[in-house]
């Protein structure tokens, strides 16, 4: 039987999407797979409640701590597949806590993991709008709306991404197998707070070959809520980011972003990269 770690990065201001993502997750679990669910959580001090006894639903959890500069979400998944790897799953999927399992997702994964296993993989993602809240598993076909920014292949077929493609990947849905998680060496825990680390390892997986495959049928569900565009809570945590990520891959990232920063006057560039506006030196 196929053993699938099912890993999930929470903290307490998401665990009613955590509840419900539990749930759903027990409604799709398929009887032919072995499903292993581990959850690291990022808060300075993990809530007991939610993460031991028998409503958790976690076969294991590990704690990673915020670091000087914010929540460490790379580190916690590189975390999470550690134990994944000890426990010898031969599916690696991660699943954001804001997200909630298609019906098809896993055995979609596992299927595709089994023809490419040197192969990123990524599922369609559908954004819920504020009014659908789901909570079972048999309420999201007819919510299937997948992002328009990236191939949604037929169910059941996989296609490979262009190389210029690979900055769609997004960690929110993604898998891979044992030996493709090796190869690309986890995220960069360089990255703390929000943004940049999912763009690093996609573009680290390009820089090894290892190609990224959209995979049709594993749907995701985001569930809603609140944000804003761009996202103005994370703004020095997308300029330190983007800062790290500029140092190692020569550009910057979140551009769609940083451009619309710019627009509102918020930041300005400078030395090649971007500054609040009114600060003089990226130090």
């Amino acid at each position: 039987m196929t053993r699938v770690a099912v890993m999930t990065v929470a903290s307490a201001s998401r665990f009613g999407h955590l509840q419900t993502q539990r749930g759903v997750l027990r409604d799709v679990a398929p009887a032919d797979l072995d499903i292993l669910r581990i959850e690291a959580w990022l808060d300075p001090e993990p809530p007991l409640r939610a993460t031991h006894g028998p409503r958790s639903g976690a076969d294991a959890t590990v704690h990673v701590p915020p670091g000087a500069s914010g929540m460490r979400v790379g580190a916690a998944r590189n975390a999470v597949a550690e134990v994944a790897l000890r426990e010898g799953a031969d599916v690696l999927v991660f699943l954001d806590v804001d997200c909630l399992p298609g019906p098809d997702l896993l055995s979609r994964y596992v299927a595709a993991a089994q023809r490419h296993p040197d192969a990123l993989l990524a599922g369609p993602v559908t954004y819920l709008p504020s009014i659908q809240r789901p909570t079972r598993a048999d309420e999201l076909g007819a919510m299937t709306r997948p992002h328009p920014a990236r191939p949604s292949p037929s169910d059941g077929t996989t296609e490979q991404a262009d190389p210029d493609a690979y900055d769609l990947f997004w960690s929110l849905s993604f898998a891979v197998t044992p030996a493709t998680w090796q190869r690309l060496g986890g995220f960069s825990d360089d990255y703390e707070g929000y943004g940049a680390e999912d763009t690093d390892l996609a573009w680290r997986a390009r820089e090894h070959g290892i190609p990224l495959r959209w995979v049709g049928g594993a749907h995701a569900y985001h569930q809603w809520h609140p944000t804003s565009s761009p996202p103005w809570a994370h703004l020095d945590d997308i300029l330190r980011n983007g800062r790290i990520f500029a140092a190692r891959w020569g550009t910057w990232p979140m551009r769609g972003w940083l451009d619309a920063f710019a627009r509102a006057g918020a930041i300005v560039a400078h030395d090649g990269g971007w500054v609040r506006a009114g600060v003089s030196s990226a130090a």
